[in-house]
């Protein structure tokens, strides 16, 4: 799964990355480690030029009647996306790139879980692939638009790490992913593979990360294993 990741980039630095037509908003900060629920940085697919929004971490589905669902559905497998009624929709009409430079994972040791961090060698931003979708709690009332992270079989590396890993996109494929509307289900799931384990690199860190509440530069130090 992917349950805490960070973005610690410069706006600049996103703007090339990404092809932005602007600057990111002026919320979005340096972040050491995000939580569920909290705001995340997106890329939604759309007809006009590509900007960053944030959307809440956790996808509501628009027929959802409790939002708390929300915290249920932070991840979805890309395996089962055309097959869940959360997702089905989202996949082919709205897709989204989740904006990060790392994420944690914890890994089994015995009887404790040492947290890892995992991050492109380069250090670049990179995106995961994700599902959007906006909820209105009421009729006329506005829309909370919330996203999930989708998930895949371990590469090499993440495979000595947790069972999962969430799909990180390739940069040529990031076009094709925000097709505006409708995409096939099947183009979309040709997308969503392993990441190559020789571009990435992971050390343990402090299980000070397991707390929400902590958000600093110092989680992402490396520790002794």
């Amino acid at each position: 799964m992917c349950g805490r990741f960070t973005l610690t980039v410069d706006p600049a630095q996103l703007i090339e990355q990404f092809g932005l037509a602007g600057p990111p908003p002026a919320a979005l900060h340096p972040r050491y480690n995000i939580a569920p629920t909290q705001p995340v940085a997106v890329i939604a697919n759309s007809d006009g030029p590509r900007h960053v929004e944030l959307f809440q971490w956790g996808l509501i589905p628009a027929w959802a009647k409790d939002p708390a669902i929300g915290s249920k559905l932070i991840n979805a497998r890309a395996e089962t996306l055309a097959e869940k009624p959360a997702f089905r929709t989202a996949l082919k009409r709205r897709r989204c790139l989740v904006l990060a430079d790392g994420f944690y994972e914890w890994q089994k040791l015995g009887s404790r879980k040492q947290p890892q961090y995992i991050q492109l060698k380069d250090g670049r931003p990179f995106a995961f692939a994700g599902l959007w979708e906006s909820w209105r709690p009421a009729p006329g009332a506005d829309p909370l638009h919330t996203c999930t992270v989708i998930t895949t079989e371990p590469n090499a590396l993440m495979a000595e790490i947790h069972n999962r890993m969430p799909v990180i996109l390739s940069p040529a494929d990031y076009a094709a992913w925000l097709t505006p509307g409708d995409l096939p289900a099947a183009e979309a799931l040709a997308l969503l593979h392993s990441y190559p384990a020789e571009a990435m690199q992971a050390r343990p860190v402090s299980t000070a990360v397991n707390s929400p509440a902590r958000d600093e530069p110092a989680l992402l130090l490396p520790v002794a294993a």
